[in-house]
């Protein structure tokens, strides 16, 4: 990892793979990782963590399948989150989601170091989603 400050649009130039988280650093326990994106990532959830967006450039839609608060058995409902640059949003623990991107987006992520980016649980992963638990920038 890097001691010194790291330029966001030059670590975005060093990689072309979409869906292919890179650690831009490290804050605590946590990873601060970038992605540009394309397409349709793949429905998953995170079990036991939160996961914090940044949409640097673009524009990134996430899909989330939402179970109603003490409804238990009740239907899931389905809502997409639109983020324009400049936007944060936050998927919250065990929330099903599915992030995607029409024209392509660039995009920091917050998240516990180890985690995987197609979660605890996950559809059948695509070829263009790398399963990883991000690269190292460089």
């Amino acid at each position: 990892m890097s001691t010194g400050p790291i330029d966001l649009a030059d670590a975005l130039a060093s990689f072309e793979a979409l869906w292919s988280p890179r650690i831009v650093t490290r804050v605590n326990d946590y990873d601060v990782r970038i992605a540009k994106v394309a397409g349709e990532h793949v429905w998953h959830r995170h079990d036991d963590t939160d996961e914090f967006f940044l949409v640097l450039a673009g524009e990134l839609r996430i899909a989330l399948r939402e179970q109603p608060e003490g409804a238990e058995g009740a239907a899931v409902r389905e809502r997409v989150v639109v983020l324009p640059r400049g936007s944060v949003f936050v998927v919250p623990r065990g929330t099903e989601h599915k992030p995607s991107s029409a024209g392509g987006a660039s995009i920091l992520m917050f998240e516990p170091t180890g985690t995987s980016s197609v979660g605890d649980r996950h559809d059948a992963v695509p070829e263009h989603v790398d399963a990883t638990t991000g690269h190292e920038l460089g």
